[in-house]
């Protein structure tokens, strides 16, 4: 009988455990609800969704980031995120406003961000928010809003990139992606113990054009053989736009500051090369290591004495190669904070934020870099982890953008989200509070103006709803193109003028109307260039490519 007693006192001792540990867990987690959550933002620049193995895609099943996966893991993943205009400062004009670029005044490179209007960390300090912003900035003036800041002059160099803090440049020794990496921990460890909660925008110039890789990867790859997309050698059929580009990996990318190509075998001098400071910029220890891993790999191609088609895939394999090359230091530093994170403590109050500024082509209809509406530019990867408020796996499909990430930072800081910010909070998202039946948004808008200029991709405008894409190409061409996203999602097929869409493009001219309307775009965002500077500009760019200055796409 006592025996029995003392059994039953003891399961009763440890139910009321369990009972008590369970109501302290829930204590602690509503308790760090309660809390401001700390906000770490790390953005890339030109980081494909590809090549981020969390999305799954064949190429990052080869060179796996395991570190950024993390954050799908523990958070939310977005399938469905895009970009506003593809290009790298006005994206980041748009993260910072909330604003669409012909809002916030930063359409395309050239022009200048105007820092004194109101920006997401002026908002947040409102909020009782210690700010600071470390790696590549990339907008004009000093950053506003910033209790410290410390960031690349202009694009950023890979090897011993100068950095501006206040009124000093600093050229720092090392690799861009861990001097970076370093600075935001360091800042985080110094103010992370302070009463007020921070927000840190950690951004890396990688993996960027030219594609440096840190000297400890400069052989990552070089054994491994990616596939290269089917529609790598597109002939952009009925697309006159894709046609009149000049970013084409095997035409357009400079061999000797791009891919590294040496004039002859035995020879380190490189190819074509008209920014050479990337290159001279590197100690001679750091030349010599970087000499001694690609002269083999160079000389082995000179002796295999490639022609056309067979160039070209090698030109593919070697720019896929330094990229996601490029791409490992960055998720080794990713793996770096979150281990420090959760070693101190501070990862269960603070959202982790991955992305990049707009998506990247890693030989999708023979293209590298952005810009074009096409899927591989105008995706963003998009990855968010926060413990007491978003379950670890979760899958968002509904159609985000970058306009988004302002009023969802404010939302969770427990700030009022401007009425002027165009667009919504995702956090009914992430916590999958979205009511039954209701759509978080029906359909994308995108407008990009950089033209002529870099790749002399058209300026155009469209729409991309849950299936279907409409874009208008205008300046020196007029050309409309639509897609069925289900049927042809390498978007090979221009189905504009087929009767049995008409229905559906009809509805399409319904809603880019509409959505135009709603984001107050006037005439003045379909100006055009006049013929003579078109010219000129692809005469410019021919030169800058050591090409004849008449050269010419091919249907010009």
């Amino acid at each position: 009988m006592r025996k029995n007693q003392h059994l039953l006192l003891v399961s009763i001792s440890l139910l009321l455990f369990s009972f008590f540990c369970s109501c302290k867990q829930e204590e602690e987690k509503r308790f760090v609800k309660a809390k401001k959550p700390n906000i770490v933002f790390i953005m890339t620049d030109d980081h494909a969704a590809q090549a981020i193995s969390a999305y799954g895609h064949p190429v990052s099943k080869l060179a796996p980031t395991p570190n950024i996966d993390r954050i799908a893991e523990n958070g939310a993943k977005f399938n469905n995120n895009f970009c506003t205009n593809s290009i790298c400062g006005p994206s980041r004009a748009v993260i910072l406003t909330g604003k669409h670029s012909h809002i916030n005044g930063f359409r395309m490179n050239g022009e200048s961000f105007n820092g004194d209007q109101a920006t997401l960390p002026k908002y947040l300090q409102k909020s009782g928010y210690q700010t600071a912003i470390v790696g590549k900035w990339h907008l004009a003036g000093k950053p506003q809003g910033f209790d410290y800041w410390n960031v690349l002059v202009d694009q950023g160099n890979y090897y011993n990139p100068d950095f501006i803090k206040e009124k000093d440049t600093t050229r720092i020794k090392g690799y861009a992606t861990d001097i970076i990496t370093e600075m935001g921990l360091d800042w985080i460890k110094e103010n992370s113990k302070k009463e007020k909660p921070f927000f840190l925008m950690l951004h890396h110039k990688a993996p960027h054009r030219n594609w440096m890789p840190a000297l400890r990867h400069i052989n990552k790859y070089d054994s491994v053989q990616f596939p290269l997309p089917d529609t790598y050698f597109s002939e952009h059929k009925n697309q006159i736009a894709a046609q009149e580009q000049l970013q084409t990996i095997y035409k357009d990318m400079y061999e000797g500051h791009d891919l590294k190509m040496t004039v002859k075998k035995g020879s380190d001098s490189l190819r074509h090369n008209p920014w050479k400071n990337d290159f001279e910029r590197m100690t001679k220890e750091q030349r010599d290591q970087w000499n001694a891993a690609y002269r083999p790999k160079n000389d082995a191609f000179h002796e295999a004495d490639l022609k056309g088609k067979e160039l070209a895939k090698w030109k593919g394999q070697r720019y896929l190669r330094d990229y996601l090359s490029t791409v490992a230091a960055v998720d080794e530093g990713v793996g770096k904070l979150l281990d420090y994170l959760k070693s101190e403590g501070l990862d269960e109050n603070t959202i982790i934020v991955y992305t990049t500024d707009q998506g990247f082509y890693l030989g999708e209809k023979g293209f590298f870099d952005k810009r074009f509406m096409y899927e591989e530019s105008l995706a963003m990867p998009l990855l968010i982890q926060y413990p007491p408020s978003i379950e670890p796996g979760t899958e968002i499909n509904a159609l985000t953008q970058n306009l988004d990430f302002a009023p969802t930072f404010l939302d969770y800081a427990g700030a009022e989200v401007p009425e002027e910010m165009q667009g919504k909070s995702l956090k009914p998202l992430l916590e999958q509070k979205l009511k039954k039946g209701e759509e978080f948004r029906n359909a994308v808008y995108y407008h990009y103006y950089d033209f002529p200029a870099f790749h002399m991709v058209k300026r155009h405008y469209g729409v991309r709803t849950d299936r279907y894409k409409l874009i208008h190409f205008y300046d020196d061409i007029d050309q409309w193109e639509m897609y069925d996203l289900k049927k042809d999602p390498e978007e090979e097929k221009n189905i504009y003028n087929e009767p049995a869409y008409s229905e559906i493009q009809e509805q399409l001219h319904t809603t880019l109307d509409s959505l135009q309307k709603a984001y107050n775009v006037t005439e003045k965002e379909f100006e055009t260039t006049p013929e003579e500077k078109v010219e000129r500009a692809y005469r410019n760019f021919a030169r800058l490519a050591g090409k004849d200055p008449d050269h010419y796409p091919e249907n010009r």
